[in-house]
């Protein structure tokens, strides 16, 4: 069957000729009338870059179609690299390939006050006509008559970092391997960026998107905080991304419509605001801005009173596959615990989580927890070995394999021992720290880019429960079902989380309309079972939305109340979706 799987959701926003536009004559005309109402005099336009975004791309632009009085870069402002580099260096992780530390830092903190002064007196010295201020920081040393915001989604970041197409905050490095750049972003640059982020959303004027080089995007402030505010109100999907991996499998390209580039995929990020793309569509246009932004600027609306209470604006819920049919094993890990994540990198929770089996071929398999009454200290002498080369693990001692079939449910709270085995499609529903993944064991298999993946044998058996054994899991962690509730053509169950995590799935089957709440929190669903259904407002708050098989959608607290049927193709069949939201009492 032709895949109905929706790469491309977008939010419809209501907007008038012009508020949007699109290519570099457009956007610097609109940019231009707007810094002509000042008579003459001077007009200081301020364009704030965040990371990744091509500097070089704008100002070009800039120079050719607005012809500014001056022109200056921000970068002009910032400290040597030697300085940032030293000032970086307690929240990088040293030689560690993976993990730093969430740095406490700022902008501000990567400026030259001295040099600030200079650039600041520059823009003194231009009594009349434009000032153009570009790059990130641009802000601090003019907020802008004029404040243009240029805003880079996080994948599309990670994309030009494997092209060796930008650098990390103010040094050039472009060369360095990429997950060396990845890491400082993620650990640094992104969280200097965002703080920055926050305090000017509701300053903005406008706002470019420059993803697609070449074709960049300008829409009103005011319009893109509207898009934000209508996203909090109603259903929404964010823009997935697939992304290959050396145990990658089949069942994505089919079921999502994915091209044949002779990858196997293993991994498709379908709901991880801080990484995916939100696109908003005004008129004829879209644009692509990160979905982190509705966090942002509408935390309680979305999220929820008790949830913002609880996490502040971060969003707390990550949907994700796993793609393993016809692929291989995922490396053998564990999660670390609460106080080790917070103690060793700065982050307040842990990567509990759980796999939803969506589909899975007869010999399918998933590993979690130890065997009865194992030495610990003769599996880490195993792991250990395996680490140097020495030998391959032996998971057969050690480690118990399951039986896994479509709509099983294996919970998985940190510290559990696990991964998925081949032929398997996994949705993994977990809680949002998402690269406090620590490898232990990876079946003897080389990365995409050719050397061995990191292993983190060290940081793994600091957090092995060693209690979780064969008889534990299958009480604890293994298809606990319960049902809950029914009501005409439906019914709803529990299935997890274990109750050391902080999320609750409910299943619901259905081959008629089911009542939902949003039970306090912003809840997050993926449709398991059937091919289209619909996602209805009981009180006409939204319009109604419309579902495919496998993609994952969020419904914002502020909708408390919602409905979903089957649809179209589905009408009349029995359809299921699951739901995971923060447990609020």
């Amino acid at each position: 069957m032709k895949s109905n799987y929706d790469k491309l959701p977008y939010i419809e926003v209501a907007s008038t000729d012009g508020q949007c536009v699109q290519g570099w004559s457009e956007v610097c005309s609109k940019l231009k009338k707007a810094a002509s109402v000042n008579n003459g005099q001077r007009m200081v336009l301020t364009i704030e870059c965040y990371v990744g975004v091509n500097e070089e791309e704008i100002c070009r632009a800039i120079e050719a179609l607005v012809q500014p009085e001056k022109i200056i870069r921000s970068r002009d402002a910032f400290l040597s690299e030697a300085e940032i580099d030293e000032k970086v260096a307690p929240f990088n992780g040293g030689d560690d390939l993976i993990f730093g530390w969430i740095t406490n830092l700022r902008m501000a903190d990567f400026l030259d006050e001295g040099k600030i002064a200079e650039l600041q007196a520059r823009i003194e010295q231009v009594k009349h006509g434009l000032v153009v201020i570009l790059g990130s920081g641009a802000s601090l040393i003019h907020p802008g008559d004029i404040l243009v915001y240029a805003d880079m989604p996080r994948w599309e970041a990670q994309l030009r970092m494997r092209r060796n197409e930008i650098s990390n905050l103010g040094v050039e490095n472009s060369q360095l391997r990429w997950t060396l750049q990845y890491k400082r972003a993620f650990f640094t640059d992104w969280r200097v960026c965002d703080r920055l982020k926050r305090e000017l959303i509701a300053k903005w004027h406008f706002v470019l998107d420059t993803t697609i080089a070449g074709t960049p995007k300008l829409a009103e402030g005011e319009l893109v905080r509207t898009g934000l505010r209508t996203t909090a109100s109603r259903p929404f999907r964010v823009m997935p991304f697939f992304d290959p991996a050396p145990w990658g499998g089949q069942w994505m390209k089919e079921t999502c419509g994915l091209e044949e580039n002779g990858s196997n995929y293993g991994w498709c990020f379908d709901c991880v605001p801080e990484e995916n793309s939100l696109m908003l569509k005004f008129g004829d246009i879209i644009m692509e801005l990160p979905s982190i932004n509705v966090v942002f600027s509408q935390p309680r609306e979305l999220l929820g009173d008790k949830v913002h209470a609880r996490f502040g604006d971060e969003f707390p819920i990550r949907f994700d596959f796993l793609d393993t049919m016809a692929g291989g094993n995922l490396s053998f890990q564990v999660h670390p615990l609460t106080e080790y994540i917070q103690h060793n990198f700065g982050m307040n929770y842990t990567q509990d989580e759980s796999y939803y089996i969506l589909d899975a071929k007869a010999d399918a398999t998933v590993y979690l927890g130890l065997k009865e009454d194992i030495e610990p200290e003769e599996m880490i002498a195993d792991l250990r070995a395996a680490q140097r080369g020495e030998k391959s693990f032996n998971d057969e001692k050690f480690v118990n394999r399951w039986p896994a079939k479509k709509h099983d449910h294996f919970l998985i709270p940190a510290g559990t021992c696990h991964c998925s085995g081949k032929n398997a499609m996994v949705l993994e529903i977990s809680a949002t720290p998402y690269i406090f993944t620590f490898k232990m064991w990876d079946w003897d298999r080389l990365g995409l880019d050719g050397l061995p993946r990191p292993i983190n044998v060290e940081h793994g058996i600091k957090n092995i429960q060693w209690n979780r054994q064969t008889s534990w899991v299958k009480a604890n962690l293994i298809n606990r079902i319960e049902p809950i509730a029914s009501g005409p053509g439906w019914h709803e169950e529990r299935t997890g989380l274990h109750e050391l995590e902080f999320l609750e799935t409910r299943r619901h089957w259905f081959t008629d309309k089911v009542p939902h709440t949003t039970n306090g929190s912003v809840n997050v669903l993926n449709l398991i079972e059937g091919s289209e259904a619909i996602v209805e407002s009981p009180h006409d708050a939204f319009t109604p939305f419309v579902v495919h098989y496998a993609e994952t959608f969020i419904i914002p607290e502020s909708v408390k109340e919602y409905t979903i049927r089957p649809y179209g193709l589905s009408a009349g069949k029995q359809c299921a979706t699951i739901k995971a939201y923060v447990r609020t009492w």
